[in-house]
């Protein structure tokens, strides 16, 4: 395809946002549904993807400042006007590119859009926010849910549950997240690996949380990391690789890790015990237990990947009891905000009930599965403690065989049950976990 013929980066990241914002798509689906694939220059796929992240980041700061900018919200059918103009305050107020350029090709943007008569309305705008930038900042500091740009409704509980660290975590949220690998260790050692970055010149450091990770100093396509085709290395966060050791697999030993998909624990646990276990990885969404698959396939493991509802054991276990069992829950990932922006226009206050009640149920579903003597590891992507400790809780107050282990380690903060990563911990995603014993 000419590159006359492409779409404007800028248009495709402003469509993406109001995929996210109106119609509920994810990111990656928004931006797939917005024509990235048409893209073709990987410089322009980047400035599209990034200004789209950065615009969901910022968003209900962004929304703050453009409602002082307008007498008046745009009417509905003018709402691509409107992310438009959030795109280009995105790039006016949180990047160092040229104003002048933000301007001009956000404003020739309405020639594509066939509404030329808002070229005034869209100039005006954009002009007035450079003349009154600072005076425009000063104000949206009365309002912390602009000024910590997340929704009022997290904010509240974020306060509620951490008074003293609810600031650096709204700070934390809005920076973007590392990129982070974990070494197979069935391939190389890490010292090896290291020595394959360093010479294809990316530089990195090492994790002093776990003997599998490593962190980039700046993220790089996957396709630019050594050996990632053929298994040597995979894309995963410190906070996830805590799993595998925290769950205490040992040789031989028959472990299920259920809600696993895309795979990446499932993997890491097989690696850790050079595949000398029983390992079955089970994933309710056919689309999500292809990710199993795929990833599985990358690494040369041969698993038993199930499709299955964790809370509806009788459709697919066979009553062969697991020494080990991993519940990655399905949660509300207000841990992973700095890698998933989107969760702040997507979750709702009332889904935080609902998925407790739901990890309640996996909870007492998976517990008949597990030996006495059996460990199971929980774990969400979730910083609030209704998930998480309150959950754990109510499961352990009604489970008589269920005894709670002690997690003692240097990271997280101990809770009233298990530990709890806040985003940024260590350079890691937020990420609770709690270690049960069946008595």
């Amino acid at each position: 395809m000419p590159e006359s013929k492409q779409p404007s980066p800028r248009l495709v990241a402003s469509r993406a946002v109001q995929l996210v914002a109106d119609k509920g798509l994810n990111s990656d689906n928004a931006l797939a549904e917005a024509g990235l694939a048409k893209l073709t220059d990987p410089r322009n796929a980047s400035f599209a993807k990034s200004i789209c992240l950065g615009t969901l980041r910022w968003y209900h700061q962004l929304d703050a400042l453009l409602s002082m900018l307008l007498d008046k919200p745009l009417p509905r059918k003018n709402r691509d006007l409107h992310f438009l103009l959030l795109t280009a305050l995105f790039q006016l107020s949180k990047t160092d590119i040229a104003r002048h350029g933000v301007v001009s090709e956000t404003v020739s943007l309405v020639n594509v859009i066939k509404k030329k008569w808002a070229r005034g309305l869209l100039n005006a705008v954009l002009r007035n926010y450079l003349r009154q930038a600072d005076k425009l900042e000063k104000r949206i500091n009365n309002s912390a849910t602009a000024t910590s740009s997340h929704p009022e409704w997290l904010l509240t509980i974020l306060q509620e549950s951490w008074p003293n660290d609810w600031q650096e975590i709204t700070a934390e949220n809005n920076k973007q997240a590392p990129l982070s690998l974990r070494v197979n260790c069935l391939s190389n050692s890490r010292d090896e690996y290291l020595e394959l970055l360093k010479s294809a010149n990316i530089s990195c450091s090492s994790s002093e949380i776990v003997a599998s990770g490593i962190t980039l100093e700046t993220p790089c396509p996957v396709e630019s990391l050594p050996g990632f085709n053929d298994g040597q290395v995979s894309i995963q966060d410190i906070a996830p690789q805590l799993a595998a050791s925290l769950l205490d697999v040992k040789s031989g030993q028959r472990v299920l890790d259920a809600c696993a998909a895309p795979g990446g624990k499932t993997a890491h646990i097989f690696e850790s015990t050079a595949g000398n276990l029983e390992l079955t990885a089970l994933e309710l969404d056919p689309q999500r237990l292809q990710r199993i698959n795929q990833n599985m396939q990358r690494l040369g493991f041969e698993i038993e990947v199930l499709e299955g509802d964790a809370c509806k054991t009788e459709s697919w276990w066979q009553g062969k009891q697991f020494d080990r069992i991993l519940l990655d829950a399905p949660c509300s990932g207000t841990g992973v905000i700095r890698r998933h922006p989107d969760i702040k226009l997507l979750r709702r206050k009332s889904d935080i009930e609902r998925l407790a009640a739901l990890q309640l149920e996996l909870l007492r579903a998976l517990w008949p599965l597990l030996k006495s003597g059996g460990k199971l590891l929980y774990a969400t992507c979730s910083i609030l403690p209704q998930e998480n400790e309150e959950t754990i809780d109510k499961f352990l107050a009604r489970e008589e065989t269920a005894i709670e282990l002690n997690i003692d380690v240097h990271y997280g903060q101990s809770r009233q049950h298990g530990i709890q990563i806040l985003p940024g911990d260590h350079n890691m995603d937020g990420f609770f976990y709690a270690c049960l014993q069946k008595n």
